[in-house]
């Protein structure tokens, strides 16, 4: 079934690792933004009823509830298997996450990334380990029981006692969902081109190495499994039953539309995006009344491969065409092949983005 992605690019703050198409805006835009949503929802043609929503950002949660209430209304087939709200754990509160719920909102997902005061602080981050259990408590007392809670291996001042200390948060909060991700160095965050350019700044020298963020993953896969988290992306990590329905339409090719800027949309056959920029995206809605660029068609053969192989279950498509590439890595004990189906090993998936690459 079919899902819709809603972009709101708008945050409190711009942290030092953030390489997303968001950042602090004016009011008057994030106002005329919204609007811009609207109009741009309510003209949509919906082939198919979606049963996934997930609002995405920057920090949805600056919306007042009211808002996003008003824009569920506008997106056909609720009330939604899966209703997904990123959010900054300094912005949820007891009312807030009440009037998420009367929206139909029945699962958050808290842009955490450490627990550790001294992490937080040096990347921007404003909430702390109590605002953070507060925000929770605030999500179950509303009846949104359904959470998942994000970290990043590879912070300035991060180190195994420090990242420990997250994971332990992890399991005393016991969140039914987890997202681990690396730190990405590269030049569209502040932290990343200070990382490039060998520079002091942000913390940047003070970093952990490749091979010990590998060894933060690997803890934290063990340490995840313990507390009955297991790892059913690359990434993310769940009870049973928790997994993101809507993320796994990604991996798995499924159809879903995006809404708002840099949003991109999937049919099943070919791929478009909005334009990147929040300014960008009002002024083309305003002048054109839409944002949507052009459509390309997506690649059948490579893309069901890099991305099916993102699943700890791997993928049965085919790659024939790709056969030497493939058992290279079989030999490398990088991917195991058991019948059609191919997927990544242990040791794969540490050196993941060597093998996808052979797909793209």
């Amino acid at each position: 079934m079919p899902g819709v992605y809603v972009s709101y690019p708008f945050c409190g703050q711009k942290c030092t690792y953030c390489n997303f198409a968001s950042g602090v805006f004016s009011r008057e835009l994030e106002r005329e933004y919204v609007a811009a949503l609207r109009q741009e929802v309510s003209a949509a043609e919906w082939p198919w009823r979606p049963e996934t929503v997930y609002w995405g950002g920057g920090s949805p949660s600056r919306m007042a509830a009211e808002e996003l209430a008003s824009l569920v209304e506008r997106i056909p087939g609720g009330p939604f298997v899966e209703a997904t709200i990123e959010a900054a754990p300094s912005d949820i509160n007891a009312e807030l996450a009440r009037g998420w719920a009367r929206a139909g909102i029945n699962r958050a997902s808290l842009g955490v990334q450490s627990f550790v005061r001294r992490e937080l602080t040096q990347t921007g981050r404003t909430h702390t380990a109590e605002s953070v259990a507060s925000a929770v408590a605030s999500l179950k007392s509303a009846g949104i029981s359904n959470f998942n809670l994000d970290l990043i291996a590879g912070l300035p001042h991060q180190t195994e006692a420090s990242w420990k200390e997250s994971l332990d948060w992890i399991e005393r909060l016991d969140a039914p969902h987890v997202s681990v991700y690396m730190l990405e160095v590269d030049q569209d965050s502040r932290l990343g081109a200070e990382i490039l350019a060998f520079g002091k700044r942000y913390g940047a020298q003070l970093t952990p190495t490749a091979d010990q963020c590998a060894d933060f993953y690997e803890i934290a896969v063990e340490r995840l499994a313990r507390i009955g988290l297991e790892c059913y992306e690359i990434s993310n990590f769940a009870r049973p039953g928790a997994e993101s329905r809507h993320n796994l339409k990604y991996w798995r090719r499924e159809p879903y539309l995006g809404f708002g800027s840099d949003a991109h949309s999937f049919d099943g056959v070919s791929r478009w995006s909005n334009a990147e920029s929040a300014e960008e995206y009002v002024r083309r809605m305003q002048r054109d009344g839409s944002a949507r660029g052009g459509s390309a068609p997506a690649d059948p053969l490579g893309e069901p491969l890099f991305l099916g192989l993102r699943l700890r279950e791997g993928t049965e498509a085919d790659w024939s065409r790709f056969e030497p590439a493939v058992r290279e890595f079989e030999r490398d004990g990088l991917v195991e092949i058991s019948g059609r189906r191919l997927r990544l090993t242990s040791r794969g998936v540490l050196l993941s983005n060597e093998v996808f690459a052979a797909f793209v």
